[in-house]
């Protein structure tokens, strides 16, 4: 009876260091295995809805990370590397709202679009209706200063309905990206309130500024029913050379939201020390403010191609010095950094799949 009780301790004592070999050798090889990055490539989907201002059709393009092969396609004459409709990344990603300058196109900035889909988040670049490359029809009026806002808030609310896309994104998690014109936009969807008679003092100051003075400091009323209209929904700013001189500090009170404030000191159209400068110091919270040495206003448009510097030479040629595709891969790198620290990383919370 003793020798059989202790050849059962013998056995129970190997089967106890087994079972440690074995539950040690599977912590080792969790902790020398790290959780992969992914790596995504880039879709994009057109969008239509309504424009709240005349309830006529209005676009965007969503730019979203995607699971699929890469992909390269030509929209309106831009060379972007994306596929249209391709299937999108299992997750919910933060969503970034593109707003546009005056008269431009949200296509000149795909290269910041797309890099930030790869980093993970739904960018919706939004083309304002009578605001953009096409149609000039409500520039310098009051409809296009108040209407903007209002258009971004309609593409977040489209985005958030949208069969493709709804899923894959979390609507607790909105910043917008500012250029230009859109960065005023992006201002006042975080609380700020443009000051018209601002407007007029500079006009009368600086009348040669033909950009912020086309209508000479005063804007054609062309509508009396709008206001300027935040979004609560809206919870981080990137802007990128800000028109910004309506503000004053008062007016500014109300946006608390984080700013990653981008400018260059070279720039001749929208005039740096009564835009970025001065916003830089009269926004309640401090931004993280970028100044960019010798750089102009159009540096933050995407590098151009052989045939579009012959084509576009003033859009795409820098100060000597300026290095736009190394001034690209630091702010692409910055804004992936700010935006998942202001809004949060994409989740697996509650997915569904494409095809639910």
């Amino acid at each position: 009876m003793r020798s059989s009780n202790k050849w059962w301790g013998i056995l129970m004592v190997r089967l106890c260091a087994a079972l440690l070999f074995c539950l040690l050798s599977s912590l080792n090889s969790v902790h020398a295995a790290p959780a992969p990055h992914p790596h995504w490539s880039v879709g994009f989907h057109e969008m239509s809805f309504l424009d709240p201002l005349d309830l006529q059709p209005m676009h965007a393009i969503a730019f979203y990370p995607s699971s699929a092969r890469e992909h390269t396609s030509n929209i309106e004459g831009y060379t972007v590397e994306a596929g249209e409709d391709i299937p999108v990344a299992i997750g919910r990603f933060p969503m970034l709202m593109l707003s546009h300058g005056n008269t431009g196109t949200p296509l000149a900035l795909h290269y910041l679009a797309t890099s930030l889909a790869r980093k993970g988040f739904v960018v919706v670049a939004v083309i304002h209706p009578g605001d953009n490359s096409k149609d000039h029809s409500r520039l310098g009026t009051l409809s296009n200063l108040y209407g903007r806002p209002i258009q971004i808030s309609e593409a977040i609310t489209a985005t958030l309905g949208d069969r493709m896309l709804a899923p894959f994104v979390n609507a607790n998690q909105v910043g917008v990206i500012g250029y230009s014109a859109g960065g005023e936009t992006a201002l006042i969807l975080s609380g700020a309130t443009p000051d018209l008679d601002r407007l007029r003092r500079y006009c009368h100051e600086r009348p040669d500024d033909h950009d912020a003075c086309n209508t000479q400091g005063e804007l054609i009323v062309d509508r009396d029913d709008l206001q300027p209209v935040a979004d609560p929904r809206v919870h981080a700013l990137l802007l990128m050379a800000p028109l910004s001189l309506k503000f004053g500090r008062q007016t500014l009170a109300d946006v608390h939201v984080p700013v990653l404030l981008y400018s260059g000191d070279g720039d001749k159209l929208v005039a740096f020390d009564k835009n970025a400068a001065a916003l830089a110091r009269k926004l309640p919270i401090a931004p993280d403010f970028k100044l960019l040495a010798g750089a102009g206003h159009f540096v933050f448009m995407a590098p151009c191609n052989e045939e579009q510097i012959i084509a576009m030479p003033a859009l795409c040629t820098d100060a000597d010095g300026v290095d736009r595709e190394g001034i690209h891969r630091d702010m692409i790198s910055e804004a992936g950094r700010f935006f998942t620290r202001s809004l949060g990383i994409a989740t697996r919370a509650g997915l569904q799949t494409a095809d639910q």
